[in-house]
């Protein structure tokens, strides 16, 4: 027979599993919303506060793809940002960073293999990486593959992500190996898809300018350095400027 008042048991235990449920759920979306406006500031301190937000949200919630590719994308972002910006230590800080941008960059792509996101966010990493120990050290950890494979992949979901981001970031890829590894067909075939897509982009003008170097068609380089130089952007500005002034 039931015990008397056991289904107004059941109900409050199950009432109460449900609020527990939106709590953490409303948490959870706080906790996102809070790393999404600290990614959005830009600055290196936000961007490291972020980071290190979407990592907790994925270990409270390893089946967060949005937490994993996020703390990807934060990871890389602060150690970029670093690196353009000179900040003492800055190969350390993209040893470290880009390390952690790898790894969550897998955990995303291990929960979600259709999304651009943890794709892109690996390779990028992997560049930032390979700033703070070197090419060649990267290299011997055998990493080129890996990233070869990310950014193919992230180029054939969807090439126009974040701006043409799988694009330039692919032919960048193939010019920056050293030789027998590097491609500079590849190389020039991606960055010039790119600048016709995106032409208006600074760093996009420097990376396909140093192809052009490369193959001597220093007509053409130097209309895209001066672009760039005259660009807001800083970093790119001031590197379009010293190829510039070794034409």
């Amino acid at each position: 027979m039931p015990v008397p008042g056991s289904n107004t048991a059941k109900f409050c235990l199950l009432l109460s599993l449900v609020t527990t449920f939106q709590l953490a759920t409303l948490s959870a979306q706080e906790l996102l919303s809070k790393a999404n406006a600290l990614f959005d500031a830009g600055d290196l301190k936000s961007l490291l506060q972020s980071a290190e937000l979407y990592a907790q949200q994925f270990k409270a919630d390893p089946k967060s793809y949005e937490a994993a590719w996020k703390a990807s994308r934060s990871y890389r972002q602060y150690a970029n940002d670093a690196k353009e910006a000179e900040v003492e230590g800055w190969k350390e800080i993209c040893k470290q960073n880009g390390q952690l941008g790898m790894s969550f960059g897998e955990k995303a792509v291990a929960l979600n293999p259709k999304g651009v996101e943890g794709y892109f966010w690996y390779g990028c990493s992997v560049g930032n990486y390979s700033d703070g120990v070197s090419v060649v050290t990267a290299l011997r950890e055998g990493l080129k593959g890996k990233t070869q494979e990310n950014l193919e992949k992230a180029y054939e979901l969807d090439k126009t992500y974040k701006d043409g981001g799988p694009i330039k970031a692919i032919g960048r890829f193939w010019f920056v190996l050293p030789w027998p590894l590097t491609d500079k067909v590849k190389a020039h075939t991606y960055l010039q898809e790119f600048q016709k897509l995106y032409p208006e982009d600074p760093e996009g003008q420097v990376f396909f300018a140093e192809v052009l170097i490369d193959r001597k068609e220093k007509a053409e380089a130097k209309k895209l350095l001066e672009k760039a130089a005259a660009s807001d952007q800083e970093y790119h500005a001031s590197l379009a400027k010293k190829l510039l002034k070794d034409l």
